[in-house]
């Protein structure tokens, strides 16, 4: 199996670029078919409400419970005092396993941090080359793991990127991604020194092609089980309680007005590769 733990969907209203503004899902899925990607870990575009917008993500994870799983985006300061409020609302109505923030919105805090751990969920949070965090993350919540994207820096900040392989190292909740990663000697170094344990495969789809960046995990040449550990056993393992509680506790029938029916499905027809597995309804892949 491989899952493919960062991705982003749905629309933003921003409509300054890409990043805030629209990620469907078409191109993506069929990329990702190409490669055998079987599950995808769902969570919004930047957008100036984060309820709103993880709302419209629950929304396409329900069209497809079997391939998707929901981060749920959350904004550290604009969402100050109502964090606790928009994580119980998604982890009890679809199977959102996890939390999402970003620097560029605000420095995550103690409030996202206690609500993860009362939850039982990862923090995926792209500290946007800010790594000294991470520090502070590794001491202060040692019961919660993070996932630190990039390794550290989209921007292919070499120092950051650098600096983030000591922590991770030292710290086990400590996680990198290895979506956007651009150098690949750091990525080589990072696996060598803090192991494939620590190494989860993502993409930052659908922007990023997942078939491009799986073909980074392919080239460093792991054992079995060092690719199994990369493309799925770690993010399984870390995401184990959270699964657990919708394995336990059906998902509760939603409110008619919450969630637009879900259209039949289709399969998206992949030349030289079959049908896809993705069964994804229409409306929700852009």
């Amino acid at each position: 199996m491989i899952i493919d733990c960062h991705c982003h969907a749905g629309t933003g209203d921003g409509l300054t670029g890409p990043w805030d503004t629209r990620a469907g899902l078409r191109g993506y899925l069929e990329h990702a078919d190409r490669v055998g990607i079987q599950k995808t870990v769902l969570f919004s575009c930047f957008d100036s409400d984060y309820a709103q917008a993880n709302r419209r993500v629950r929304q396409i994870v329900l069209s497809n419970p079997m391939r998707f799983f929901g981060f749920v985006f959350v904004h550290a300061d604009r969402d100050k005092g109502r964090i606790e409020s928009l994580v119980s609302e998604m982890v009890q109505t679809a199977p959102f396993v996890g939390i999402k923030l970003h620097r560029v919105d605000a420095r995550i805090s103690r409030e996202v941090c206690q609500v993860a751990q009362k939850w039982s969920l990862p923090v995926l949070y792209d500290v946007f080359g800010d790594v000294s965090v991470v520090d502070l993350l590794g001491t202060e919540y040692p019961n919660v793991n993070f996932i630190i994207p990039h390794l550290g820096s989209f921007n292919d900040d070499w120092k950051a990127q650098k600096a983030l392989i000591d922590p991770l190292v030292r710290y086990p909740n400590i996680y990198t991604d290895t979506s956007g990663v651009r150098r690949f000697d750091v990525l080589n170094e990072a696996v060598r020194r803090a192991g494939t344990k620590k190494i989860l495969f993502g993409s930052d789809g659908p922007w990023l092609s997942p078939q491009v960046e799986l073909s980074k995990v392919d080239a460093l040449q792991l054992s079995p089980e060092g690719y199994r550990q990369v493309t799925s056993g770690n993010w399984l393992r870390i995401t184990r309680t959270a699964r657990a509680r919708h394995q336990h506790h059906p998902i509760p029938s939603m409110p008619a007005q919450s969630i637009r029916s879900i259209p039949e499905q289709r399969q998206v027809s992949v030349e030289g590769h079959g049908l896809s597995t993705a069964n994804v309804s229409i409306p929700w892949v852009g």
